[in-house]
């Protein structure tokens, strides 16, 4: 358990560092605290996924220290009883090389692009919390504890998109995020009441064992998944709950990158995979899953055809991508959505991070209708950009390839209606990309001549961490080639001892060869298609997109994002601000000030009056107190 304690602490020792002593520390010493502390904990995470692959590492499961007891727990009787622990398997193993590798590079990243932020010590004491976070979450071995990590998570999120807190947009950004995100935990709490309730216990363990052995309750578990489901839709921004992300770009770029790819919005996939066990027992709950990941994935998909600023872009990538890995787990395919989780961070955090440096070399600029040409001055991020977006795009042999033909195989032999959507936001996924591929680095740049002056490939700290991601996002996807074609899955074996509750046939298992090979030429297809089309519309046809304000029809629809946050606005923001403010004129100026301020005046207009008995004459002091003696002896003698 030693390397796991360090794994955890080392983060959260960066974060004390670096909060309680950067002031002083010399320059670029926060970022390098706060790249080793992580780094310290990836070499950790290396060691103990090693032991697992080689059979060396055990299962560990245990509490660090009782923390909640109540009931006749108290007594040593049955009751329910909660302690700290932590949970180490294969599950959370793969999410801690995720966690602490892909946020390693990006805390390298962040050296060179924060170099010269005067709040540089916080941005870096706020990512290692972030990461610390994180990791509690995964490695919690009961949901109480995964809750701490999962409202850490929000609170960092918090921080860090509005780090920039003098610019108010970026503060109400963060808010944002900070309240959609309360609405889906307030579902995750409700969910642990539930099994707290009727089973006495939060211990994912317990819980297997206890809902094993009980009858099966369909409706309480199908009311407990729901619930917890709810939470996942907030965590990991899926319909209607998903408004948040796109807006956390205000943030910093790495925080972007760390958010998108390797922490916060992972979280809900991590959770329901983690709770297989109940969500196998409840196949209309899955069924849900699977119809809101798939309808998200085509919405965002949908959105991000339209959208001009680089940033936002991605935003609405992650979310359709997060909704095809809801989409895999809601048709029992859990290891395909863990599979594609893994692949996303790769090539996510290498778009984004791309992204930061198009933005760092422009000095700030992120509408793509005023770039164009950068590969000329930008071959490194260029290039890293180009594979990952050929990743993303499901192109072969990249590692998108292999983890999204398998999340859309068991999609097909799950529901063909579900494969379809799935295939159409996939093949927009491929559009859009290239889309913001062409218009960012080829043609003829379109920004200012000064804009062009300064145009500059990023330091190395920044395509260091560029290159080693693109290098893993083109074949991160080898740890899950095809069986049909006679390769060992790895990762499906791998992670075989979590999903052992899972009765559903994983992707493609109940398929002919000749369907699998069909389903892979059909999606491989899509992509190229796609690319094309962008191609032809973007490169041969040098279309542009449109300047501001001259969007119509269909177009202005999506430019505008359907309108969802202004119906937000209108029908949820509005409504309360309205509220508020009415309680605020009359309940807290009328009712409160006003009795406050009539205790107040009657305080003073009592004072006014008793205050004249003060009148100075000695003759009347003596009358009241020769009639204050014939009270008392009135009340003592003739009264009693």
């Amino acid at each position: 358990m030693t390397n796991l304690y360090i794994i955890i602490l080392a983060p959260l020792i960066g974060f004390l560092l670096n909060a309680l002593a950067g002031k002083q520390l010399p320059k670029n010493a926060s970022g390098i605290i706060g790249s080793v502390t992580v780094f310290i904990s990836f070499i950790l995470s290396c060691v103990l996924f090693y032991g697992f692959v080689s059979g060396t590492q055990q299962k560990m499961d245990a509490d660090v220290f009782d923390w909640v007891s109540f009931g006749s727990a108290a007594t040593g009787e049955a009751g329910i009883k909660i302690g700290f622990g932590l949970l180490l398997d294969q599950l959370s193993v793969m999410w801690l090389m995720v966690i602490t590798g892909v946020g390693f590079l990006i805390h390298i990243y962040s050296i060179g692009y924060m170099h010269g932020d005067e709040k540089e010590h916080v941005f870096f004491s706020y990512m290692n919390l972030f990461v610390f976070f994180m990791l509690l979450l995964v490695l919690g071995n009961n949901l109480l504890v995964t809750y701490i990590g999962w409202e850490g998570v929000g609170l960092c999120s918090y921080l860090l998109i509005g780090f920039w807190f003098k610019n108010q947009s970026f503060n109400n950004a963060g808010k944002k995020a900070f309240i959609v995100n309360r609405i889906g935990d307030l579902g995750f709490l409700l969910g642990m009441f539930l099994l707290l309730f009727h089973f006495k216990s939060l211990h994912f363990g317990t819980l297997q064992a206890a809902i094993a052995a009980a009858p099966v309750n369909h409706a309480l578990m199908i009311a407990i998944t729901v619930l917890l489901f709810v939470g996942a839709m907030g965590k990991s921004a899926q319909i209607p709950l998903y408004t948040w992300l796109p807006d956390a770009m205000a943030g910093p770029t790495p925080v972007s990158a760390l958010i998108h790819a390797a922490t916060m919005v992972t979280a809900g996939v991590y959770m329901i995979a983690r709770s297989n066990f109940m969500y196998v027992l409840a196949p209309e709950t899955m069924q849900f899953v699977a119809i809101i990941g798939v309808v998200t994935s085509l919405f965002a998909a949908i959105i991000g055809v339209m959208q001009n600023d680089i940033k936002k872009v991605l935003a609405y990538s992650t979310v359709s991508q997060l909704g095809l890995m809801f989409m895999a787990l809601g048709v029992g395919a859990f290891s395909s959505g863990v599979f594609h989780v893994v692949t996303h961070a790769f090539f996510k955090a290498c778009l984004f991070l791309g992204a930061g440096s198009v933005i760092h070399g422009l000095h700030g600029e992120q509408d793509i209708r005023k770039m164009g040409g950068l590969k000329k001055w930008m071959p490194i991020t260029y290039w890293t950009f180009l594979i990952s977006s050929l990743a993303i795009s499901g192109i072969f042999p990249l590692s998108g390839f292999f983890s999204k033909d398998e999340m859309l195989a068991a999609a097909f032999e799950h529901h063909k209606i579900i494969w379809a959507i799935g295939s159409f936001a996939s093949f927009l996924t491929a559009f859009y990309m290239f889309r913001l591929v062409f218009l960012t680095f080829n043609g003829e740049f379109r920004g200012t001549e000064e804009q062009k002056k300064h145009i500059h490939e990023s330091s190395s700290t920044i395509t260091i961490p560029l290159i080693v991601l693109s290098l893993l996002a083109a074949v991160g996807g080898f740890m899950g080639l095809p069986e049909f074609l006679g390769f060992h899955h790895w990762l499906k074996g791998f992670l075989a001892p979590v999903f052992t509750a899972v009765p559903v046939a994983e992707a493609g298992g109940g398929l002919s060869h000749g369907a699998e090979l069909g389903l892979m030429a059909f999606a491989l297809s899509l992509g190229l298609i796609a690319i094309a089309i962008a191609y032809l519309l973007y490169i041969s046809k040098k279309n542009l997109p449109l300047a501001e304000g001259e969007e119509s029809g269909l177009g202005k629809l999506v430019y505008r994002k359907f309108y969802v946050d202004e119906i937000y606005d209108l029908l949820v923001v509005k409504p309360i601000m309205f509220l508020s403010g009415l309680l605020h004129d009359f309940v807290d100026r009328v009712v409160v000030d006003g009795v406050v301020s009539w205790v107040g005046r009657i305080a003073l207009m009592t004072g006014a009056q008793v205050r004249k008995l003060q009148s100075g004459y000695i003759g009347f002091y003596l009358l009241v107190m020769a009639m204050s003696i014939v009270v008392i002896f009135f009340y003592a003698f003739i009264l009693k």
